[in-house]
């Protein structure tokens, strides 16, 4: 069974299944539930790189641009910290161990770096649903998961809004053997 479970969230709305599901898994298994999110340029508030005005000619125009860029990235990190530290306070409510972790960069290697280190049984995480030129161009952090990670990988679709597996388990018989 799983003892050590990673709910990899980002800001969309499959992160709040993603986390009832690994929480619902982890509650289940006893099992520790550490969250990662992973702040990339395709986060909503990222701050754009400010640009250096041609020659250095007004170099303090350049550097209050990155100090403001800087500011800027500060802050989106500090809300996502309390976004999932309000997710830990939820998890430890019912029982369950719980931390997290955030990192910025590529979401695939972070989580992957962050399963082998750990190390995880499992990384639940959502789907993007890209498809086509946009998975080729793009990528797809669970098909990368899918094939690079040293544990096992739940994807979830994130179509509608899926039922955590405590609740299946609660409604199913029990059977004895």
């Amino acid at each position: 069974m799983f003892t050590k479970i990673i709910a990899a969230l980002d800001n969309s709305p499959t992160s709040r299944t993603v986390f009832a599901e690994a929480l619902a898994l982890a509650k289940l298994a006893g099992a520790h539930l550490r969250l990662v999110h992973v702040l990339t340029l395709e986060d909503d508030g990222f701050p754009e790189a400010p640009v250096p005005p041609p020659e250095d000619l007004y170099t303090f125009i350049g550097e209050a641009a990155f100090e403001r860029y800087l500011e800027l990235r500060e802050t989106l990190q500090k809300k996502s910290s309390e976004r999932l530290q309000r997710l830990v306070d939820e998890a430890r409510a019912t029982g369950v161990e719980a931390s997290f972790v955030q990192h910025l960069g590529l979401p695939e290697h972070a989580i992957g770096k962050l399963a082998r280190e750990w190390p995880a049984d499992l990384i639940v995480l959502g789907r993007r649903g890209r498809t086509g030129l946009g998975e080729m161009f793009l990528g797809s952090i669970s098909n990368y998961l899918l094939h690079h990670a040293p544990c096992s990988v739940l994807v979830l679709q994130g179509r509608g809004t899926a039922a955590p597996a405590i609740e299946a388990q609660e409604q199913t018989p029990a059977t004895t053997g």
